[in-house]
This record gives C-alpha cells, sequence and structure tokens, in this order.
C-alpha cells in the first residue's frame, strides 16, 4: 500500500523546510452521511517528525482539523542526504510512517 504521506524537505543554510500533505479523512463524528447517520469520528491525534534521532515538530490534533492536513515549518538543522521520519496516529489506532531524504 502506498504511503499516504507526502514529504518535502528542502535544507538551506541553517535551516529545512519542510511541506507534508497527509491524506486522511479526518472525520469529526458530528456530520451525517446520506441516511442521517452520524459518520463515526476518525482523526490523526499526533503526527511527528523526526531527525537525527530526537522529534523536531509534533502536533495533537483533535476533531477540528480538515480533511487531507497540510503542514509546513522548518527547523534548525538538517542536511542534504539526511533522513527525516514522519509518523501518525489516529484515534483508530491506525498508523503510518514514510522516511525521506532532505534535498
Amino acid at each position: 500500500m502506498a504511503s499516504s504521506i507526502r514529504v518535502r524537505a528542502i535544507a538551506g543554510g541553517e535551516t529545512t523546510e519542510v511541506q507534508t500533505l497527509i491524506q486522511h479523512p479526518m472525520d469529526s463524528g458530528f456530520v451525517k452521511d446520506a441516511k442521517g447517520e452520524f459518520i463515526p469520528a476518525h482523526f490523526i491525534q499526533e503526527l511527528s517528525f523526526e531527525y537525527d534521532g530526537r522529534k523536531v515538530f509534533v502536533a495533537d490534533w483533535g476533531t477540528a482539523v480538515s480533511k487531507d492536513p497540510y503542514v509546513k515549518f522548518s527547523f534548525k538543522g538538517g542536511n542534504k542526504g539526511d533522513d527525516l521520519k514522519v509518523s501518525w496516529i489516529d484515534n483508530k489506532g491506525e498508523t503510518d510512517t514514510t522516511i525521506v531524504k532532505i534535498q
């Protein structure tokens, strides 16, 4: 199965800029389907980015984040060719992880 995470990390100077798009329904549990039934909540609870064995960004999310979330941030450090690990876990226990090379 293909990863739900698309990442671009570009090193420049002393910082690395990271852009991430995650495919996930992010259902709040408050929306009804065509039959009038509530769609159960299904959302990412934690998103984390690790570089060189340390977490450089962690997001604790709830139901207010939209479908297919996009995240952009930068951190000090990072060199071209180094690995950046991105992972998430949702409220149903599903997870995904990907490792990308910094450009």
